[in-house]
């Protein structure tokens, strides 16, 4: 059984069991399986998997972002600080929301208000969460758009978002999402509607900004190249369950499920140039609306017995600092 590090100091948020389901007329879809991880303060946590995996709702989850007509959070902990953020009210958890907490989202151009200039939303921010003046926020607007590397920051305040290329309305999320210095920065695929050169740029910039300003960053993606260059730890997650949990070298150099290392295999050798089909992994991931008997991973996995189609593996420890949610970790280790 994996055994729970303690809660030290250096923990900033601590996930419990967490479990998310989601409603429709006649189904229930358990977008998340009860999830247990920990950011600590100054890390860069990974957040990897395929789409439909559960990474998102974990992060909206953290937030308290569900729609509240077909979604609810039906267990577990999100613990911030020792606070369990599942027990505030509306009003407090407001107070979080965009101060201690912030959320870059994988679209600026729907996140971003097209009736206000991009000055004006930094600036709304910064006055919600420190009481500043008028002036005083569009000052910190500036002064925000200056440090994420926008050229002529005095006229882009006052640019409205359709102004703005794409990897400048990332950046000008980004601008807002740390005017208030938090604590956590949860980053939800901000690179995945721009181009490769753009997206090499927001990846130093989210770096650089953490190591300036120490905030604890959660990245979530489906790019293992996006973990191996910015992550110190990372979780792995498969329909809607923590399969792996390790620091980023174990996890590269001794993937313990064989989901990841069929997530590994998928990615491209650049050192090969031009070469035949990459390997896919065979078959599509269950249903969240049907009960899973034993792993869920099991009918696309090479290695599966009868014991991981009867009985579901809990994360148990394969190392130091390493876990996964298999039952024949170690010959998948050695494989």
């Amino acid at each position: 059984m994996l055994m729970r590090e303690p809660a030290g100091n250096d923990v900033l948020l601590e996930v419990r069991d967490l479990e998310t389901h989601f409603y429709g007329q006649e189904s229930v879809t358990r977008a998340l399986g009860g999830i247990s991880f920990q950011v600590k303060k100054g890390e860069t946590l990974g957040v990897v998997g395929e789409s439909g995996c559960g990474k998102s709702v974990t992060a909206l989850s953290i937030l308290r972002l569900l729609p509240k007509l077909s979604a609810r959070t039906v267990g577990g902990e999100v613990r911030f600080h020792g606070r369990d953020l599942l027990e505030l009210s509306d009003g407090e958890m407001r107070k979080i929301r965009g101060d201690q907490i912030a959320m870059i989202f994988q679209e600026p151009m729907t996140s971003l208000n097209p009736v206000y200039t991009v000055g004006r939303q930094i600036a709304e921010v910064v006055q919600i969460h420190t009481k500043a003046s008028r002036s005083a926020g569009m000052a910190k607007a500036e002064e925000m758009l200056r440090l994420v590397r926008i050229a002529d920051p005095e006229r882009r305040v006052n640019n409205y978002p359709h102004e703005m290329s794409g990897g400048m309305r990332q950046r000008a999320m980004i601008a807002m999402a740390l005017a208030c210095s938090p604590e956590l920065l949860i980053a939800d695929e901000p690179t995945t509607a721009l181009d490769v050169t753009i997206q090499a740029q927001i990846l130093r910039l989210i770096v650089d900004l953490k190591e300036r300003t120490g905030t604890a960053v959660m990245f979530i993606t489906h790019d293992l190249g996006v973990i191996a260059e910015t992550c110190q730890r990372v979780i792995v997650m498969y329909a809607g369950r923590i399969v792996e949990q390790a620091n980023v070298t174990d996890l590269f150099a001794r993937p313990a499920h064989p989901y990841t290392q069929g997530l590994m295999r998928s990615l491209p050798d650049r050192r090969r140039g031009r070469q035949r089909r990459l390997p896919e992994i065979p078959g599509i991931v269950p249903s969240l609306r049907e009960p899973i008997v034993g792993c869920s991973f099991a009918p696309r996995c090479p290695f599966a017995i009868d014991i991981c189609r009867d009985k579901t593996p809990a994360l148990r420890d394969v190392g130091l600092s390493h876990a996964a949610a298999c039952w024949r970790a170690e010959e998948v280790m050695g494989a």
